[in-house]
């Protein structure tokens, strides 16, 4: 049984470090970015489960992305002063309307006490749309 569960733990790793598969010119590439301690996972595009969390691959249009971002946050209670920190998710949902094929675009997020931030940026670093944030909790 062991073996068993050491082998499904082997198999999950090597899947997360296999490499990034190369863009596609002819859809448009989002990457994702978070600081150190913090982990930005794409989930859905336009609704539909992704295979792979760490892109987006989108064709040229008007799309939905939905990410998943986790990070710790310090509850700061305690008897002593001090508490184990708390993981918090946070759903991040950015839409928009004009991605172009061939062109690459990141969404990056950053935790703010119990809830998140994110932006979705050209090549340029411009702001193309600010992430809304639905939900976040412990769970």
């Amino acid at each position: 049984m062991r073996y068993l569960a050491l082998l499904g733990g082997v198999l999950v790793l090597s899947a997360c470090a296999s490499p990034v598969p190369p863009a596609d010119p002819g859809q448009a590439w989002v990457e994702l970015h978070s600081h150190a301690g913090t982990l930005l996972m794409a989930d859905r595009l336009d609704g539909q489960r992704l295979s792979d969390g760490r892109y987006f691959q989108v064709a040229a249009g008007a799309h939905e992305l939905q990410a998943r971002f986790q990070f710790e946050v310090s509850s700061g209670g305690g008897l002593d002063g001090a508490s184990e920190p708390q993981q918090v998710t946070c759903e991040i949902r950015v839409r928009h309307d004009n991605f172009v094929a061939g062109q690459r675009y990141r969404l990056e997020a950053r935790p703010m006490q119990m809830k998140a931030q994110a932006w979705l940026y050209d090549e340029q670093r411009n702001v193309l749309a600010r992430g809304k944030i639905p939900r976040c909790g412990t769970f």
